[in-house]
């Protein structure tokens, strides 16, 4: 059987103006990067013929080692829709190099359901990332240059300083660090850390952007620490707003590439579902609906997390009504939940299969509590039996879902009409069904339960004394009124990442919060999850080699 990478080295592209061209756009309008590559310029977005188009989400059971596929399902589901001729565009986000190097390998498919040219969208795309790391560092670069240089006129507190800089990889030492030692001129020393680029706010921002007016007024409204009176500083007192966005200049285009079958792919932005909004920007998704009848989208982990935010978050602040939902499940997963060891999860186990079906059924609940109706695609592998599949259609079937069985890993789009026929089913039964579970001008706490106990199902949410003085602080200062952006652990439903299944009966911990509020949310942190990773023991990144002939291998 051959590899992803296999697969993709094989298969052969069209010309990026060729998959232009289904869209309807000249060649003229593009932006070019190579053959295979293009960016799309802004002023192609047309709102007014995205109202009567059709919005698909992908989203997925909680995570597990074993993997779910939500990317190569979304991609496959694009296939399919084509096959059934429905013009259709897939909406991706840029892989990070940090997972690409870690652990969870690229985000661009797999099999003959992929995006391509995959190693080059796996490996720096167009650079996106790194006007992201610029943009966000150059306001780190004017922060301590005020403390050093301009004797610190605006009094800001160098303690209370909560802007902190980022970089493109897993790297733990760099979480909390101290800086400006060495003497006088080396600037004022003081605690600080790194984050991963994919949860900066400048990321944020740029994912829930319009425009690059918009851009820059997000960016002037980052909120980068406070005065030695307890008053805001943002990123505006420093003008910083104008040369943050002359970075972004390219970056704010979003990327026109295909499918491995020759249809259209946008991929734009990269923001993690467990940190940051963890889905694609509003810019992409627009230009999407403006050139396709049915734009598929993902959303990072499963649906209390990535969903839930696309959802409440971005649909509220763009205006987007999306008319389905694919929630992705496998046998594997459901047997991982059911308290199956990984190393025995290709064994048939239907006992183990139906312990974890709490699972499904409470990301199936989540979705209806949205108004949508949720379809099931199986991400088949395999290893997996007649009687496994037939536990869990069963259970759909019960429940009044409709559910398909996905081969797109496998047959590309062939393997994936069935489900294709059912997501149009669902999406033209939904015109406006769409509701966010919350509405901004709740106050924080009402937020927060209100998606603990409905999505997580949480019985309360407790908070820490700091946590408890942030809140009032937000409502001082008029932050208190954004949405709220939960960064918690994507391995479980609970704060907590060993509690598989369907938990019940626990409480979810905010530790503290952070805020975003140039993009325009703040970020409750629920139990230990941290804004910058670490590599596993075994790195992808020992097994990734190239030749001088420029062959790369051990990419997936």
């Amino acid at each position: 059987m051959k590899s992803d990478l296999e697969i993709a080295k094989a298969a052969k592209m069209e010309p990026v103006v060729n998959i232009a061209a289904k869209l309807g756009i000249e060649q003229k309008e593009l932006h070019m990067f190579g053959p295979y590559i293009a960016k799309l310029p802004l002023k192609l977005i047309h709102n007014d013929r995205i109202r009567n188009k059709k919005l698909i989400l992908v989203t997925a059971i909680t995570p597990t080692p074993a993997g779910e596929g939500k990317t190569t399902t979304s991609i496959g589901l694009a296939e399919g829709l084509n096959r059934i001729g429905i013009k259709t565009t897939v909406v991706l986000r840029e892989p990070s190099l940090g997972p690409v190097f870690g652990i969870k390998g690229g985000a661009t498919g797999g099999g003959y359901s992929q995006v391509l040219p995959m190693e080059d969208i796996n490996l720096h795309f167009t650079g996106d990332m790194a006007a992201v790391e610029k943009a966000h560092n150059l306001l780190a670069a004017l922060i301590d240059n005020h403390l050093h240089s301009r004797k610190n006129s605006l009094n800001l507190d160098p303690r209370k300083i909560v802007w902190k800089r980022v970089m493109d990889m897993n790297e733990r030492t760099l979480r909390e660090v101290v800086i400006g030692l060495g003497g006088p001129g080396q600037g004022v020393p003081r605690q600080t850390g790194f984050d991963i680029t994919a949860a900066s706010e400048v990321m944020a921002a740029l994912c829930l952007a319009k425009d690059m007016d918009d851009l820059k007024e997000k960016f002037g409204n980052i909120l980068i620490g406070y005065t030695y009176d307890n008053e805001p500083i943002y990123a505006r007192n420093f003008n910083a707003q104008g040369s943050m966005a002359v970075l972004m200049k390219n970056a704010i285009m979003p990327n026109l590439v295909q499918t491995i079958e020759g249809n259209p792919a946008i991929i734009h932005g990269g923001p993690f579902a467990n940190i940051a909004q963890g889905t694609n920007s509003l810019i992409a998704t627009k230009m999407g609906l403006s050139f396709s009848d049915y734009v598929v989208t993902e959303a990072g982990f499963a649906s209390e997390l990535g969903a839930e935010k696309f959802l409440d978050i971005k649909c509220q602040y763009g205006g987007l009504s999306p008319n389905a939902s694919v929630i992705v499940a496998t046998v594997r997963a459901l047997k991982f939940h059911g308290g199956v060891k990984f190393s025995v999860l290709s064994e048939p186990n239907p006992i183990a299969l139906e312990r974890g079906l709490p699972n499904l059924e409470k990301h199936i609940e989540n979705i209806k509590h949205f108004g949508i109706k949720p379809v099931v695609a199986i991400n088949k592998f395999s290893s997996d039996t007649l009687e496994e599949l037939g536990i869990i259609k069963s259970r759909c079937e019960e429940l009044g879902v409709k559910v398909a069985i996905c081969e797109g890993w496998e047959k590309g789009g062939e393997g994936t009409i069935e489900l294709a026929e059912i997501v149009k089913e669902a999406a033209d039964g939904c015109t406006s069904c769409f509701k966010p579970i919350y509405d901004f001008n709740w106050d924080i706490e009402k937020k927060l339960h209100t998606i603990a106990t409905r999505l997580y199902g949480a019985d309360h949410v407790e908070y820490t004394v700091k946590a408890k003085q942030q809140i009032d602080l937000f409502a001082k200062i008029g932050l208190d009124k954004l949405p709220v952006c939960v960064a918690k652990t994507q391995k479980s439903l609970s704060d907590d990442p060993h509690l598989l299944g369907r938990p019940r009966n626990f409480t979810i911990k905010i530790r503290e919060f952070e805020v975003a509020a140039g993009a325009g949310f703040i970020i409750p942190i629920a139990g230990t999850i941290m804004r910058m990773p670490g590599l596993p023991s075994l790195p992808s990144a020992e097994k990734i080699d190239i030749d001088n002939d420029g062959n790369i291998t051990g990419l997936f």
